[in-house]
Parts: C-alpha cells; sequence; structure tokens
C-alpha cells in the first residue's frame, strides 16, 4: 500500500468512524477494537490505528492498549458547557438581528424554509434530522453579522448533533418537541421580542438535553 493510499485509508476510516460517534450509531461507552473496524472498512488495522489516534487527539475516544478504544461517553459537564455557549450566543445574536429589520425579515425566511425541510425529514434517519436541527440553529447564530462569534458557534456543531441525536435516542418524543420549539424560536424573532426567545430558548435546551430548567411537562407541552 503506497503511503497516499495508507493516508486515503486512514482519512475514510476516520469520517466513517466519527460520523458513528455523531449519529449515536457507536455509543458513548461502546468499546471498539482495530479489528472490529477494519474489518468493517475493509482495510487493515494501520489506517484504523490511525484513525483512532486522531479521534483520541479529538477527545471522542480512550485508547486502552490491547483492549480496544472507548468512545468517550457525552458528559454532564459537556452538556451544560454547550448548552451555555449556545444560549450566550444565541441571545446575542437575535438581540443584534432584531435590532435590523431587513435582516430579521431575511432570517425570519430562512427560519421558515428550514422547518418546513426539518417537517418532511424522517426522524429515522438521525443524520438529516440532527443536520437540519444544528443548521436552524446556526442560521440563527450567524444573523448576528459577527463573524468572529458565528465562527465559534460553528465549531459546536458536531458536539450539537451528538447530543441532540443522543436526546431522540433517548427519547422518541424529542423529535417532535423540537420541530414545536423551533417553531416558537422563529415567532419570537417574527415578533422582535429576544426576552421571549430567550425564555423559549432556555426551555427548549433544558427539554432537549434533559438538563434542570424545563419547567414543561410531556413532549409537546
Amino acid at each position: 500500500m503506497s503511503h497516499a493510499t495508507a493516508e486515503s485509508a486512514a482519512e475514510r476510516v476516520y469520517a466513517e468512524v466519527k460520523e458513528q460517534i455523531l449519529t449515536n450509531e457507536i455509543a458513548g461507552g461502546e468499546l471498539i477494537s482495530e479489528g472490529e473496524i477494519a474489518a468493517k472498512c475493509a482495510v487493515s488495522r494501520t489506517p484504523v490505528r490511525e484513525a483512532f489516534l486522531r479521534l483520541e487527539t479529538e477527545g471522542w475516544m480512550r485508547l486502552y492498549p490491547k483492549r480496544g478504544a472507548l468512545v468517550v461517553p457525552i458528559g454532564d459537564r459537556e452538556t451544560r458547557d454547550v448548552v451555555d455557549a449556545r444560549l450566550l450566543l444565541e441571545r446575542h445574536a437575535v438581540r443584534s438581528v432584531v435590532a435590523r429589520p431587513a435582516a430579521a425579515a431575511d432570517l425570519v425566511v430562512r427560519l421558515r424554509e428550514n422547518l418546513a425541510a426539518h417537517r418532511r425529514a424522517d426522524a429515522v434517519d438521525m443524520p438529516q434530522f440532527a443536520r437540519i436541527d444544528a443548521e436552524f440553529h446556526q442560521l440563527i447564530a450567524a444573523a448576528g453579522d459577527n463573524p468572529l462569534l458565528s465562527g465559534f458557534y460553528s465549531t459546536l456543531g458536531e458536539r450539537h448533533r451528538r447530543m441532540t441525536t443522543a436526546s431522540v435516542h433517548r427519547d422518541a418524543r424529542v423529535a417532535a418537541r423540537i420541530l414545536d420549539d423551533h417553531q416558537a424560536l422563529l415567532e419570537a424573532i417574527e415578533a422582535g421580542d429576544p426576552e421571549r426567545f430567550d425564555h423559549q430558548l432556555a426551555r427548549h435546551l433544558a427539554a432537549v438535553h434533559d438538563l434542570p430548567g424545563d419547567d414543561s411537562s410531556g413532549a409537546n407541552s
């Protein structure tokens, strides 16, 4: 195998395994082996080892010699930190965009298009469902017209997708809750009401990610 081919194989294994982690196909806490992944990807163990090392560096895995690779579960601290960052950035963005009526109107159009696509999506297809969910919130962050903040928000995208996927796997009602909450967030922006948006966003993230602070009962209340 040439050096270029080996790099290509390692890149492919890395992308495939990471996507399986993000979509909960390989769940947090699961121990996987080089041999298992090599067989699935039809490659030797060398590119798998390289992919695993890269995933460990990025914090998705912990490697245990002769035992395998443990997929790092989503911890409570990680969940709180990601949610806190999203609250700060999205709230800031909405306060900025509602002060610019033309930009707010454009954002509402984009969010309606996203929500329509989300309603058409099959919640069983979790990669697509989680991708559209992340895109909804990224549209809001980008509308704040601060490239540094929206760029930072984009770096949360993979953790956002993984957390959403895990939440839907935990409780099937979460998918419907996400759609209803996105409608409420959209309406708050359309009304030019950042305080209402703040409240709706806090409830939405607490409910979807099973954090203290959601005062509703049931998936669609």
